[in-house]
């Protein structure tokens, strides 16, 4: 069993795993996990895939997952300008040099994990609304969660939980940097959302979501079966959609994961990965890109790995890339010092490659 700190330490590091849509890590076998279990039919089997038609010649997308801390930092230190901050100043940097375009995925405030000061959306400063509000053509904030943890906090989610959630997320974006700055493509934390989750956000004003991906298995109580007590998220309020499945990645803490209702097949994968490709599904009226393994997870990599794994995806016509704000910060165990270096890095390599970066809404038709 590994711990929580060695998992989040493991996620750090550049052999923790590009996790793929559809090959097997090398040297990795089936786990343990997975033996005697029922595998369950395809959760989005009425789905279409579908193509935005109108979408031409080489795109990118970026997004940055878990932030709260950079808002805070700017709330309570008050810079002239907030691209004076150094978290916000490299986005900045790489937009005027290489055209980045991207969304800050949220949560509503810090977490007890971390210490009794906490702070909520509902504190950030309105007073750098005006300059939000003159870069929204590209930046933009999203929703992501309450919190860090929980772990999987949507897998089970009602429809109201979701939707009121959503509403005071996207309030207090409107509050403190203004209309028209908040993104229509979702990344929910540790992405499993349940059904009811799902229409709730496209009642929101959602057009894409994250999936996962792969064969689903039933779960029948064994707690091998799932990680450090994940067993006790997938069963708090248990949905008929809710399973588990292999997650391809080479950091053995993660491999074990809980699926929910946005989660799609290998096949339906391969049909829509790299490309302007993705699932719609007609019971919700939502779209779902896998978007997490699409290209590298900034933090998940060396310099030198994320240039090798981005190399190795040169030619693709859409790449999605994903990163964690925590590791831009000192204080955090986990820390990367070259935190701004990748994204300089990946979107250096992007625009000589003749990548334009977009939104990850735009892209679906």
């Amino acid at each position: 069993m590994t711990d929580r700190r060695e998992f989040i330490r493991g996620c750090s590091i550049g052999a923790a795993a590009l996790c793929t849509p559809f090959a097997r890590a090398e040297g990795v076998e089936t786990p343990v996990f997975a033996r005697g279990a029922e595998e369950l039919p395809p959760i989005l089997g009425r789905a279409e895939i579908r193509r935005n038609a109108a979408m031409k010649g080489r795109k990118c997308s970026y997004f940055c997952d878990d932030a709260i801390w950079a808002l805070r930092d700017v709330t309570r230190n008050r810079p002239k300008s907030v691209f004076d901050h150094p978290f916000f100043s490299v986005l900045k940097e790489c937009h005027e040099k290489f055209g980045l375009r991207m969304q800050i995925n949220l949560f509503y405030r810090t977490d007890f994990f971390y210490g009794m000061d906490e702070f909520t959306l509902a504190q950030v400063t309105d007073a750098y609304r005006g300059e939000f509000e003159a870069n929204r053509d590209w930046l933009r904030f999203g929703f992501h969660s309450l919190q860090e943890f929980p772990d999987y906090p949507f897998v089970n989610a009602s429809y109201g939980d979701v939707k009121k959630l959503f509403g005071m997320i996207r309030g207090e974006v409107a509050r403190f940097a203004g209309e028209g700055t908040f993104a229509r493509a979702c990344v929910p934390h540790w992405c499993p959302m349940s059904k009811d989750g799902c229409r709730a956000l496209k009642d929101c004003g959602i057009k894409v979501m994250e999936c996962s991906i792969g064969p689903r298995y039933r779960y029948d109580g064994q707690p091998e079966r799932l990680p450090y007590g994940h067993s006790f998220r997938l069963l708090q309020n248990r949905r008929p959609e809710v399973g588990f499945y292999w997650r391809d990645s080479r950091n053995a803490a993660i491999r074990s994961s809980i699926c929910s209702y946005n989660h799609i097949t290998e096949e339906q994968s391969r049909r829509t990965a790299h490309s302007f490709g993705y699932v719609y599904d007609p019971d919700t009226g939502m779209s779902f890109k896998h978007m997490f393994c699409d290209a590298p997870c900034l933090n998940l990599n060396t310099l030198e790995t994320l240039r090798e794994d981005v190399e190795r995806l040169l030619g693709r016509e859409y790449l999605i890339f994903s990163n964690h704000e925590q590791y831009f910060f000192k204080d955090y165990l986990a820390y990367q010092p070259e935190y701004s270096d990748k994204i300089r890095l990946m979107c250096r390599l992007m625009h000589e490659n003749g990548y334009e970066f977009e939104f990850m809404e735009d892209v679906v038709g």
